[in-house]
């Protein structure tokens, strides 16, 4: 991204894939190539994490199997978190498990309480290979490991089990995006 641009600004909105689609089921390849390809696709990111109003977007949520998201998310005291990590490590949970309402762009209109840690560091790239530690706390820290899940071919619904699974599973039949 130029220096001073808003991020998307020169990128297109992509459709996203939904909960089934194999792409979000699969590990994603590690970036090799750090070149104007991939400055593309996080530009790409950014337009389709706005105008689908999500805080974080994966690449695979977009059919590219490739280990990169983008974010702009607040924490929990509000202070807003904006940038993408390529080939992101979770390299750090700690603080408390707190279960709380999560919800993706790849299953719309739905959430689940989900476990997760209250703090979380990520190392990484940038898009021009730079190297990246990204630390979150509370919501922001839930965004962090969302977003690592993806690209480890895993959704939030893959962490619930027994009655949220069930539930979440049924609203998941019933949802109009699966016609």
């Amino acid at each position: 991204m130029r220096q001073g641009s808003i991020p998307g600004a020169h990128g297109r909105v992509r459709p996203l894939g939904l909960r089934g689609d194999p792409v979000l089921h699969a590990p994603c390849a590690e970036v090799t190539d750090f070149g104007p390809q991939l400055a593309a696709l996080v530009e790409d990111l950014f337009a389709t994490m706005y105008a689908a109003h999500g805080v974080g977007l994966a690449a695979n949520q977009v059919g590219e199997a490739l280990s990169v998201f983008v974010y702009d998310c607040p924490d929990d005291e509000d202070e807003r978190h904006l940038g993408h990590v390529v080939n992101p490590r979770l390299a750090e949970t700690g603080g408390v498990v707190v279960r709380g309402p999560e919800g993706c762009l790849s299953l719309p209109g739905l959430e689940a309480g989900t476990e997760r840690y209250d703090e979380a560091v990520v190392t990484g790239f940038t898009v021009t290979g730079e190297p990246v530690t990204v630390r979150g706390t509370g919501f922001f820290a839930r965004c962090l490991q969302h977003e690592c899940d993806h690209l480890e071919g895993r959704i939030y619904a893959d962490r619930l089990t027994g009655r949220r699974h069930r539930k979440l599973m049924r609203q998941v039949a019933r949802a109009s995006w699966r016609r």
